[in-house]
């Protein structure tokens, strides 16, 4: 008699939701090295690969109840980690290490380019902090957390078109703000995002 067990991720999920954590050990098994090795491409670091790798599994973790059932995993996985992999290079290229004597300077890093930086985030900040707080809530848990809208919709108890509709409104009128301050918001959310 032949036992087949089933090890999809969707599987996995169904199991992840019901706190299995063997389940969870199976999917970090799975994609773990091919997530580190996508990651090492972009940070050309062992440790800061595994970190990110590691960030992203706990996150899943943490999230574990809140998954669509219709949830492409390893889409989600892949753009949880490219996400993570921005925050760590925008954190590398305005950093300032304790252990420079002063003389070395970094193009990236230097005060006009920071500054430049510093009023980019500001301007972003003070448009989003302008939004209705719920139209805040659902855009921060979509741009900044990476949550899906059905994600999203789940987690508030809305339906997915009340999100996708406050998402329209919430880049319709960063779209305007930032214009009025001449400056594509396009621009500005890949310039705050290397």
């Amino acid at each position: 008699m032949k036992v087949v067990k089933e090890f999809s991720d969707q599987h996995c999920l169904e199991r992840l939701q019901q706190n299995d954590t063997a389940a969870f050990d199976l999917l970090f098994d799975q994609h773990a090295p091919a997530l580190c090795r996508f990651v090492h491409g972009y940070l050309k670091s062992h440790a800061d690969a595994e970190e990110v790798v590691q960030d992203c599994f706990l996150k899943l973790w943490e999230r574990r109840h809140a998954f669509d059932q219709d949830i492409v995993f390893k889409t989600y996985l892949y753009t949880s980690a490219y996400r993570a992999i921005l925050k760590q290079l925008r954190r590398q290229r305005y950093w300032v290490f304790e252990d420079c004597d002063g003389e070395v300077l970094i193009e990236e890093g230097s005060p006009g380019n920071l500054v430049e930086y510093q009023e980019l985030e500001e301007l972003y900040q003070s448009a989003v902090a302008q939004l209705p707080s719920r139209r805040r809530q659902i855009f921060a848990l979509s741009r900044q957390q990476g949550l899906s809208h059905a994600m999203i919709a789940k987690e508030l108890n809305i339906s997915v078109k009340c999100v996708e509709n406050q998402m329209t409104h919430a880049l319709k009128f960063l779209k305007l703000y930032f214009r009025a301050h001449g400056m594509s918001l396009t621009i500005a959310l890949l310039l705050l995002s290397l």
